[in-house]
């Protein structure tokens, strides 16, 4: 039976946003967002909002009645999930999903670049050791956001001056997620209990490289775009001194690297080097030139 009830935590970060707007247009679902008491995020009228101090026993009572549970918190509250685990056990939930949505944390070079993720790892095996007939879990592996990523300069394709940052040669083949099939997947395992139960599931909307997402920018444009060459090696060594020196904005460079990366071992093409879970959750492919158009729109 399909989960109905369901509380959302960090649902006013990057992908809480995400998540929270597919499972609301949805409409199949009654959602809680559970919010820091001092936390002054707004939410659709539609959402119960549940203030907590994100005490054990508060946390406990905001669970309550809950069918599932889905973690969107960020860097900072990675260390915060196995509180909310047992929380949730505590309180009858009967399906956590915890804050992957990014690159895949069972991945040793991604871990090898993002020693953060090594909490992502932990906690999945801690998951693993609560699993039972009442309680059961689902991990998402996305990759990185395409439109997202597109929109925002992320994967460092800057629309307002035309330039392109290219790794390598740029031919290298990885697949990316849109913000809806982040969603859509969101949704479908709450839909699909039994099929997706303690499960680490893979998902895709494009298979690409760098050099076709430009070519179809620069056809979408109309415009031959400034290219900037830049190597793994740069990028991931300049990253680690920006981290050495205390500055953060290193870690993006890294992110990218688990998917533009020369690394061996990384696997960042989810269609050919992991099990895509996209028929089982009823996610439509994209295509880079429709991605494209529809950000520039």
């Amino acid at each position: 039976m399909a989960y109905r009830n369901v509380a959302l935590v960090g649902a006013s970060g990057s992908v809480g946003k995400i998540i929270l707007e597919e499972l609301v247009a949805d409409g199949s679902f009654n959602i809680t967002v559970i919010s820091r008491k001092d936390s002054s995020a707004t939410f659709p009228s539609r959402v119960t909002v549940y203030k907590s101090d994100f005490s054990d026993r508060d946390l406990e009572a905001a669970f309550k009645g809950q069918d599932a549970v889905i973690s969107a918190l960020g860097k900072d509250g990675l260390d915060e999930q196995k509180k909310l685990i047992d929380a949730a056990i505590s309180a009858g939930v009967k399906r956590f999903l915890p804050s992957e949505f990014s690159a895949s944390s069972q991945n040793a070079s991604v871990l090898q670049l993002l020693p953060l993720f090594g909490q992502k790892t932990e906690l999945i095996e801690y998951l693993k050791t609560k699993q039972s007939a009442d309680f059961s879990w689902t991990g998402i592996a996305t990759s990185l956001l395409f439109d997202w990523g597109l929109a925002n300069g992320f994967l460092e394709y800057d629309i307002a001056t035309k330039t392109a940052t290219i790794w390598d040669d740029g031919n290298k083949k990885f697949t990316l997620t849109n913000e809806k099939e982040l969603g859509a997947a969101t949704a479908a395992v709450l839909k699909k209990p039994e099929e997706t139960a303690n499960k680490y599931l893979f998902i895709s909307s494009v298979e690409t490289t760098q050099n076709e997402i430009l070519a179809a920018l620069e056809e979408t444009t109309g415009t031959k775009w400034t290219v900037n060459k830049t190597t793994t090696k740069e990028q991931v060594d300049a990253a680690l001194q920006k981290l050495g020196a205390g500055d953060f904005l290193g870690s993006f460079a890294l992110v990218r690297a688990t998917v533009y990366g020369d690394i061996p071992g990384l696997k960042s093409n989810y269609a050919k080097d992991e099990v895509l879970a996209n028929n089982l959750l009823g996610l439509k492919p994209a295509s880079v030139a429709e991605t494209v158009q529809h950000v520039m729109a």
